[in-house]
C-alpha cells in the first residue's frame, strides 16, 4: 500500500482526504456557530457569553480559518488536476461543472471566513476583552458582529449546495449539452447572494430553520438550473 502513495494517483488521493478533513473541520465549525453557539448566547448571561467570546470563540475561530484555508488549498490542487486531465472537455462533462459549482461556493465561502467573519470578530472579540478588563466597549463592535453573522449565515446556506455538487461531481453523472450557460446562470446566482452575504440582510435566513430550509432550496434551484440547460 505505501508505495501505491508514491506516484500521482496516491499524490492525489492523499489530497482529497486532506481536503475531506480540513473540510469536515470547516463545516463543522460553521454549523456550530450557527446552530449551537448562536442560540446559546442569546439564552447565557453576559458574564458567560464575556468569557466565551474572550477564551472560547477565538480558539474555535482558528481552527475554523485554518479549516477554510487548507480545504480551498486541496480543493485548488484537486481542481487542476482534474482539469489537466479532461482539457478542454472539462466543462463539457457533469463532473467538471459540479466540481466547478462547489469550487465557486466554496471560494465564496472561505472568502467570507477570511475577508468578512475573522475581521470583525477580531472585533468583537478585543472589544469584549476591554469590558472585561473595565474598559469601554468599542461602538462599532454590535455592528460588526452583525456584519459576521450575515456572512456566517450566507456560509450556511452555501454549504448545502457546496456538499451536494462536491459529492455528485464523482457520484452523479449527467448528460451536458449546454454547460457553459448552466455555469453562467449559476455563477450569476452566487455573485447575487454573495452580494447580499456583504451588504444586504439576513431575511428568511434568520432563524436556524430558516437558513437549512433554504439551503436545500437554493440545492433544488442549481439542480433546476442543471436541468433545463441540458
Amino acid at each position: 500500500m505505501l508505495s501505491a502513495l508514491f506516484n500521482v494517483d496516491g499524490i492525489m488521493f492523499v489530497m482529497r482526504w486532506l481536503h475531506f478533513f480540513y473540510g469536515i473541520t470547516w463545516i463543522g465549525l460553521l454549523y456550530y456557530f450557527n446552530f449551537v453557539q448562536g442560540a446559546f448566547f442569546n439564552e447565557t448571561d453576559a458574564s458567560t457569553k464575556s468569557n466565551a467570546i474572550q477564551k472560547l470563540v477565538p480558539r474555535a475561530l482558528w481552527w475554523f480559518r485554518m479549516g477554510a484555508l487548507w480545504t480551498w488549498v486541496t480543493g485548488v490542487v484537486i481542481l487542476g488536476y482534474k482539469g489537466h486531465q479532461l482539457g478542454g472537455e472539462f466543462l463539457n462533462t457533469s463532473y467538471g461543472l459540479n466540481i466547478m459549482i462547489g469550487f465557486l461556493l466554496g471560494s465564496c465561502m472561505a472568502g467570507n471566513v477570511w475577508f468578512v467573519i475573522w475581521p470583525a470578530q477580531k472585533v468583537v472579540i478585543q472589544s469584549a476583552t476591554q469590558v472585561a478588563q473595565g474598559g469601554q466597549a468599542l461602538a462599532n463592535a454590535a455592528a460588526m458582529g452583525a456584519k459576521a453573522g450575515l456572512a456566517s449565515r450566507h456560509n450556511t446556506l452555501f454549504s448545502v449546495p457546496l456538499l451536494f455538487f462536491m459529492g455528485a461531481a464523482s457520484h452523479l453523472q449527467y448528460q451536458v449539452t449546454n454547460g457553459m450557460l448552466f455555469l453562467g446562470l449559476s455563477t450569476l446566482l452566487i455573485a447575487i447572494l454573495e452580494l447580499n452575504a456583504l451588504k444586504g440582510k439576513l431575511g428568511p435566513i434568520t432563524s436556524v430553520k430558516g437558513v437549512i430550509t433554504w439551503g436545500f432550496v437554493l440545492t433544488g434551484v442549481f439542480i433546476l438550473l442543471a436541468t433545463v440547460t441540458q
